[in-house]
Formats: C-alpha cells, sequence, structure tokens
C-alpha cells in the first residue's frame, strides 16, 4: 500500500471561538476532496490540535458522520499536514501577512 498524498490544503482561520480556530480542506491522492475539517485547539493531543470531521445532525438529535479517516494513521497523516499549513498561516498572519501570502495592506 502506497503512502498517502495529502495537497492542495486550504486553511480559512476564524475568531476563535470554543476552541474552533480554522477550517481546512484538501485533496487526498489526487482523488478525493476532503473539505469542512474543522481545527480546534485540544490540551490532550501532541500537537495541540484537533480535528472534526463533516456530520449530520438526524432529526431525532443523533449526529452521523458523514467522511473521516478509517484508521489512526490516515487520520495522524491528514493532521500532520493540516496543522502544518494551519501554523504557517498563523505565522504569516503573524508577521503581516494574509493567508494568500501578501503583506497586509497591500492591494
Amino acid at each position: 500500500m502506497s503512502e498517502i498524498v495529502i495537497a492542495e490544503i486550504q486553511i480559512i482561520p476564524v475568531k476563535p471561538k470554543d476552541g474552533l480556530v480554522a477550517f481546512a480542506s484538501c485533496v487526498i491522492n489526487n482523488q478525493f476532496y476532503l473539505g469542512n475539517i474543522a481545527i480546534y485547539t485540544s490540551l490532550s493531543s501532541p500537537d495541540g490540535f484537533r480535528l472534526v470531521y463533516p456530520s449530520r445532525m438526524l432529526t431525532n438529535g443523533k449526529h452521523i458522520a458523514i467522511t473521516y479517516p478509517i484508521n489512526k494513521k490516515t487520520g495522524f497523516t491528514i493532521q500532520k499536514r493540516i496543522v502544518e499549513e494551519y501554523l504557517k498561516i498563523v505565522e504569516g498572519l503573524a508577521k503581516g501577512v494574509d493567508s494568500h501570502g501578501r503583506k497586509s495592506g497591500c492591494d
């Protein structure tokens, strides 16, 4: 089995609320788009973050998962790459660069 390739990672930072800091999307193995991944801070995670994958609430109040990694290795690989990109964005914002790599205030 070949390694998973995670590409075209997009991060949309949000105003932090209840641990939510951003949303992410990515393309897996150039074949599958995965979107609406929430990035939360997490004190119990080694990298300080956790990903929450899309789900829906049924009329009876039960949540069902729409997409999610089916094993820990895949979940860890996706989280590692998304968190790396998120940290690059945060570092850039701290330096006055927007999420597209442009200096703030420049047109």
